[in-house]
């Protein structure tokens, strides 16, 4: 098995196509001190048999392709644990969730200051009036929401409100990408199908 190009993987002359997906690491500065570097990260997708795995950004986000995408966090947060440089969550959504955020927030006149903060698929927000109270505290407004998923705007430039309100209201870790972040991510990566 080969792999061609993000998304495509060649099977003795026949091509299957995996849906691509985006890893979202939590608190991850690739390089710094105490955080897992980008050769850590891609070493452990190509570990558990990963070979197309992508680093976007020095901020854990990862791109990749794999028959079974759900495993795939798992089995590396399990070896960089077992490494002692990451014991952290990692989400995992297909390329196309994203590239319909972006599509839907990105360009609104407002939407340098969105992100998209994404947390367990198995969650909601909850109770309207307690997200709305915990994200005003915090200088931000949930405008749009799903499971395992919120959209933020933040009141101002160049802040990131996301995952804190969102941890505040579920109770459960969360991570957040700006808007623009992720519109580069999907200039870079969409195109490779």
């Amino acid at each position: 098995m080969s792999v061609d190009k993000p998304g495509r993987t060649s099977v003795a002359g026949d091509t299957m196509v995996h849906v691509q997906h985006v890893a979202f690491f939590r608190n991850v500065n690739q390089g710094q001190r105490g955080h897992p570097s980008t050769a850590d990260l891609l070493g452990a997708f190509r570990r558990v048999g990963v070979d197309d795995a992508a680093a976007f950004q020095s901020n854990g986000t990862v791109m990749f392709t794999a028959p079974d995408a759900a495993a795939v966090p798992q089995a590396v947060r399990a070896l960089l644990a077992e490494r002692g440089i990451f014991d952290d969550a990692i989400e995992v959504r297909p390329l196309t969730f994203v590239e319909r955020i972006v599509a839907e927030h990105a360009a609104a006149p407002d939407g340098g200051r969105c992100e998209l903060t994404l947390f367990d698929a198995s969650r909601r927000l909850g109770d309207a009036s307690l997200v709305r109270q915990e994200a005003s505290r915090r200088r931000c407004a949930v405008i749009d929401d799903g499971p395992g998923w919120a959209v933020v705007r933040n009141d101002h430039d160049r802040q990131s409100n996301g995952t804190p309100s969102v941890q505040a209201v579920t109770g459960a870790p969360a991570t957040s990408r700006g808007m623009l972040t992720l519109a580069r991510l999907i200039e870079r990566f969409a195109s490779a199908e």
